[in-house]
């Protein structure tokens, strides 16, 4: 999972920037809109899922003004029109292949917009199925800290498969059920919860030995990440420590 782990920090160390676009706040306002209309309700004690949905905007420093906003939305009390998720695949250049999870109000829009960024550099969309098994979904959680022995037993009671520590983030990565109680344990060492939630995992990586090859998958992949309708970018690729230090 070292890959993962390492492809978490690359993201993070460049998160403060879509948090001034407004993405950020934008993408849990829709997750939490989803949450609501599939749960069927906007109450928290009924709706796990907006109950989770819900904590993560609120660690990522979402207004309460917005939450409530986009709970109403979701369950009815607001009109507007409908957000819907939606996956899409793809193949990168180098080899490597992308899942790219979107937050829409229109699909007609999206595929279009992801197609011709995709396409542009070098990459292509795939067939709905040809990459998805290459990738199964975990709870993957990601903080600002260092690991110590203290946290490292306390994360492994909160049955995390596997916890990766480097360049001052952690990341743990377990089944369903274990990542909010890794998200709890990190907030209650004190640390600061830069993501928590269902992640697409490779379950083989793809080895990138070299500068250009992955920075023409950094500039893919931060490109696709523009599009407003997309949520999350997901890749089997496996960056080498000395090329990461070049990018």
């Amino acid at each position: 999972m070292s890959g993962h782990s390492k492809w978490s920090s690359i993201k993070h160390k460049k998160g403060a920037a879509d948090a001034k676009r407004g993405k950020i706040f934008t993408k849990h306002a829709k997750l939490i809109e989803i949450a609501a209309r599939e749960g069927g309700t906007g109450d928290l004690t009924m709706n796990a899922a907006l109950k989770a949905a819900v904590d993560n905007a609120k660690a990522a420093n979402v207004p309460n003004a917005n939450i409530d906003r986009s709970v109403k939305k979701g369950s009815g009390e607001l009109k507007g029109e409908i957000t819907v998720g939606v996956t899409y695949e793809a193949y990168a250049p180098g080899g490597t292949a992308l899942i790219i999870e979107c937050l829409t109000d229109n699909k007609n829009r999206t595929l279009p917009n992801l197609r011709s960024i995709i396409e542009k550099r070098g990459g292509k969309m795939a067939e709905s199925g040809s990459v998805m098994f290459m990738f199964t979904q975990k709870g993957v959680v990601t903080a600002a800290g260092e690991l110590n022995d203290d946290l490292e037993l306390a994360l492994m009671d909160a049955n995390v498969e596997d916890i990766d520590s480097g360049d001052g983030m952690i990341t743990t990565t377990g089944d369903t059920s274990s990542w909010t109680k890794a998200r709890d344990t990190f907030k209650e060492a004190g640390l600061e919860v830069e993501e928590a939630g269902m992640k697409f995992v490779p379950l083989q990586e793809v080895n990138i030995d070299n500068v250009e090859a992955a920075q023409k998958l950094m500039d893919l992949i931060a490109a696709i990440e523009e599009d407003e309708d997309v949520s999350d970018v997901h890749t089997n690729a496996d960056i080498t420590d000395e090329v990461a230090s070049q990018l």
